[in-house]
């Protein structure tokens, strides 16, 4: 459809004048005829979403329309600006680069390539269509993720850039489930997140929005949106949930996703990748909780998946379901990968061509990893050695078998977070069925809560009658949310209280200050939820009628008769397509053009080429929860603030012995390891550390630095660690790349876009001076950037270059 065509259709619909639903739904199908006949486009389809939206149950994200009733006001303009949303949609999809087709054979020649190095290649501007670990890469973003906790920090750095408009009013997904929660909606705090992601609907005319507490942010992304080798970027650790459908999709920082939120594309260096190859098939009731817990207990965290993307392949797969699969890709991010992905099968077609709308399933392209395609290591898990597992506080890969701590006394049970999927609840409500039968019933003492993942899934148990399970077993049951998982909304856990859980992380006080939390599978928080002792489910398990269950889940449909075709990504070394920043234009408020050249105003942690300090110690895996703590989150807005409370709860006397010098803080393995809240790097520069030096940095962590320009190295020489005793003085030479102290001398590697990003004060401070151009000059092929003393030389920005200054 042409824009002129989208507009008439809109200016002719809004020009009718009131009318009863039946009238107007009516006439959206006459328009659609109209189109059908006269075009070939995309709008008759548009038209045919836009109906059976309206039509459907405000229960699964619709309008709930129906022809006999008469549209009230509200009703009437909510379907009018639903219409103009999804007509802009197409403008939007017009003014973006159209991916180019795939390939159906790979190319002769072409190294092996695994799956996400294929997905990174399919989205390559240069569209080189071969690319290896280590290679600086520009790529189209598919989808953006937020929070409306995340969206409050995305869209104060929106407004501070100018408000430049978003790159697809259909591509981004605004969810309410970190804080929102009907208790607590008259807080202030939390009217001022509703508000703002509101006000994100109405000036980007968002197609993909179903206001507060509709969903957990992940769940029904991946039930109804996320499509096999996309690219998808969102602003929480947990974006990997999508892995689970074949997608590359990976969390990063608040200020790291408004760029492509803004223009469509980042930057990537092209991480290794880890194959977990998984056998045989896990027994009845064992799903994906109890299989990436033992997966963990195995390999543990941060070792063999840190800054890889971790790839489960192997023939085992096909015995997991897509929400067995969702569940261990959401738990990636724990087990301290930048994502998880699954290579896409017949069971992830036959869920993906089972969704609502037409428009969620056209644009998939299934990708597989060649058989000489290059791991860095790969590990092979027996899914019939799998049992169910406790993940004891407050470590996620300190994991035992049930029966290791059965009898433990608990406070409190919870069932639900994101990694809990459908599968899990109503397996859960079954162990409680199951109890019920055995004579059991549930103590008086004790804490229990079940917050299913999204509405469509509470109307699923509500009409099986799951939802009376779960209460009679004296649950309480939640609207969709993250609940105790994030214990900083309603939800809380009180200080010494022990609890079994189904969420994914463990950290101290994530479920409320003082609290103990133990994760597990929803069947095992269920069988322990009786007589409020840590009870193994297998007997429960054991009872359920695995038919009926298939036949609930759906698994026991007739699966399709057409399979998926695996793909190549096009492209050729010699290609250098046109950047899509200099093309692409945004959709949302109108974009004003920065000036070619302007100055930069730097918020940077040093003006010169050396910094000073004295060293502060701390360990291993110091978390962004601990760093940036839950309480704080909607209450701090400034650097300063969030200062005031880093590492409180964990560290007190941290903040004071930063103001008497010790600035820079030297750390162990997987700092920053947790969220993606670069609220956590907030919380260091306003608390005054001026560098940060570990063993390594988590991911998401590791790109926040440089983006809000905090420096940030890695050194892993155990030499240095043993000299850099805490209240030692310490220098940095930045010219140099030293690290100095007690006489000697450590040398340090950072990226030049790293050294560039800090210089400039951040990625926003750069944005200011280049605008859309940003990721186009920061890895411009090799030649002079103007206005700045930039060489391009050969190296490892873009198409082979890298910046020396």
């Amino acid at each position: 459809m042409t824009n002129m065509m989208a507009s008439e259709i809109q200016i002719h619909v809004e020009d009718e004048p009131s009318r009863g639903t039946d009238q107007l739904l009516t006439h959206l199908r006459e328009i659609r005829k109209i189109n059908l006949a006269l075009s070939q486009d995309s709008s008759p389809e548009i038209l045919t979403d836009v109906y059976s939206i309206s039509i459907l149950a405000t229960d699964f994200g619709g309008l709930g329309l129906t022809p006999a009733q008469q549209l009230s006001p509200k009703q009437e303009a909510e379907l009018l600006f639903l219409v103009s949303a999804w007509l802009e949609s197409l403008n939007s999809a017009d003014r973006s680069k159209s991916p180019p087709e795939p390939l159906t054979s790979r190319p002769k020649g072409r190294r092996g390539m695994t799956l996400s190095e294929k997905i990174f290649a399919a989205h390559d501007i240069e569209r080189r269509g071969e690319l290896k670990p280590g290679d600086m890469v520009r790529v189209d973003v598919d989808w953006i993720m937020a929070s409306e906790l995340s969206w409050a920090g995305m869209e104060r750095a929106y407004n501070s850039l100018g408000k430049p408009g978003i790159f697809r009013n259909d591509r981004f997904w605004l969810a309410g489930d970190h804080v929102v929660d009907p208790r607590i909606k008259a807080v202030p705090q939390v009217k001022d997140l509703v508000a703002a992601s509101e006000r994100a609907r109405d000036n980007f005319r968002m197609t993909e929005y179903q206001g507060m507490n509709y969903t957990i942010m992940h769940t029904e992304f991946c039930r109804e949106r996320a499509q096999p080798g996309m690219l998808v970027i969102g602003s929480d650790s947990h974006t990997c949930s999508a892995g689970s459908v074949g997608c590359l999709a990976i969390g990063l920082g608040v200020s790291d996703v408004t760029m492509p939120l803004i223009m469509g594309e980042t930057w990537f260096k092209v991480p290794e990748s880890v194959n977990i190859r998984l056998i045989n098939a896990p027994g009845p009731g064992i799903g994906g909780k109890d299989t990436i817990l033992y997966i963990m207990k195995e390999l543990k965290r941060n070792t063999v998946a840190a800054d890889r993307v971790v790839e489960f392949t192997g023939p085992g797969v096909e015995h997991l379901s897509c929400d067995a699969r969702f569940a261990i890709a959401n738990m990636t991010t724990e087990f301290g990968g930048i994502t998880g992905i699954f290579v896409p099968d017949q069971v992830t077609y036959d869920f993906i061509n089972r969704r609502k709308l037409s428009h969620h399933k056209k644009n998939a392209a299934y990708f597989r990893p060649d058989e000489d395609a290059e791991y860095a290591s790969t590990y092979v898990i027996d899914l019939a050695q799998v049992e169910s597992f406790v993940a004891l506080y407050p470590n996620p890969d300190d994991v035992v078998p049930v029966s290791r701590i059965e009898g433990t006394h608990l406070d409190g049970c919870f069932i639900g977070a994101c990694t809990t999927a459908e599968e899990d609840l109503i397996i859960g409500a079954m162990v409680l069925e199951i109890g019920f039968g055995k004579g059991l019933l549930p103590i008086k003492e004790g804490k229990r809560r079940v917050v299913p993942g999204s509405l469509p899934i509470l109307n699923k148990l509500k009409k099986l009658g799951f939802v009376d399970i779960y209460e009679k077993a004296g649950f309480t049951v939640g609207v969709p949310g993250c609940s105790y998982c994030v214990g900083m909304g309603a939800d809380r856990a009180g200080e010494g209280e022990v609890w079994l859980s189904s969420q994914n992380r463990n950290f101290e006080n994530r479920m409320g200050k003082g609290a103990i939390g133990n994760l597990a599978s929803a069947a095992t928080v269920a069988a322990s939820s009786f007589a409020m002792k840590v009870t193994d489910p297998r007997p429960f398990l054991d009872g359920i009628d695995q038919v009926r269950l298939q036949t609930i889940l759906g698994y026991r449909q007739k699966m399709a008769s057409d399979k998926p075709t695996y793909v190549e990504p096009s492209g050729t070394p010699a290609s250098k397509g046109p950047s899509s920043a200099s093309t692409q234009t945004s959709t949302g408020i109108p974009s004003p053009q920065p000036p070619e050249e302007t100055s930069v105003t730097s918020d940077s942690t040093f003006s010169s080429d050396n910094l000073r300090g004295k060293v502060q110690r701390l360990g291993d895996f110091i978390d962004t929860d601990a760093l940036a703590p839950a309480e704080i989150l909607t209450l701090c807005k400034t650097n300063e603030e969030f200062g005031q409370h880093c590492l409180k709860h964990t560290h007190p006397d941290f903040r004071s012995r930063v103001k008497d010098g010790y600035n820079v803080v030297v750390a162990g393995r997987a700092f920053g390891c947790g969220s993606s809240r670069e609220n956590a790097v907030s919380a260091l520069l306003g608390a005054g550390v001026i560098c940060v030096i570990a063993r390594s940095f988590a991911f998401i962590y590791g790109r926040n630095q440089p983006n809000l320009g905090l420096l940030g190295i890695t050194i892993t020489d155990e030499s240095f660690y043993e000299a850099a005793v805490d209240g030692v003085e310490i220098a940095i030479d930045l010219a140099r790349r030293k690290v100095v102290l007690a006489g000697r001398e450590w040398g340090f590697k950072l990226s030049q876009m790293e050294r560039a990003l800090i210089e400039a004060g951040g990625i926003s401070s750069a944005f200011r001076k280049f605008g859309k151009r940003l990721f186009h000059v920061m890895c411009a092929p090799k030649g002079r950037v103007p206005g700045k003393d930039i060489t391009m030389v050969d190296g490892s920005c873009g198409n082979g270059a890298e910046m020396q200054w």
